[in-house]
């Protein structure tokens, strides 16, 4: 699959689905390659959360586009840990209920291992 046909580039539901939570550790100015300290607001002692995404209906400020036709990351590079451990369901062969979750929110069809050949 072409890199710029990925289904979560037409996607975008994770983004606006669940509060992104990680340590402070993970953002500027403490990590220089981390998350933009503008990017994110205190949650906890030590953690810290994706502006927009600790809200009733949550968009993560970094999701640029529109959910379910062409959604990227304004900060994909830089993303928290949250968000480079959610995949895709079935990219790897397995479900991911996370995903499957997120697009049924938005009212987008669940991945399948077809989607992905």
């Amino acid at each position: 699959m072409n890199p710029q046909d990925h289904h979560c580039l037409r996607c975008g539901a994770c983004c606006a689905s669940f509060r992104v939570a990680f340590h402070w550790s993970e953002a500027q100015p403490e990590n220089a390659d981390g998350v933009p300290a503008a990017l994110v607001q205190s949650l906890r002692h030590h953690e810290l959360a994706m502006r927009g995404t600790d809200a009733a209906s949550p968009r993560c400020v970094a999701l640029q586009g529109d959910i379910g036709t062409r959604a990227a990351c304004g900060i994909y590079a830089q993303r928290p840990s949250p968000c480079r451990a959610l995949r895709a369901s079935w990219e790897d062969g397995t479900p991911e209920p996370q995903c499957d979750r997120a697009r049924a929110k938005h009212g987008l069809a669940p991945l399948t291992a077809a989607d992905w050949t």
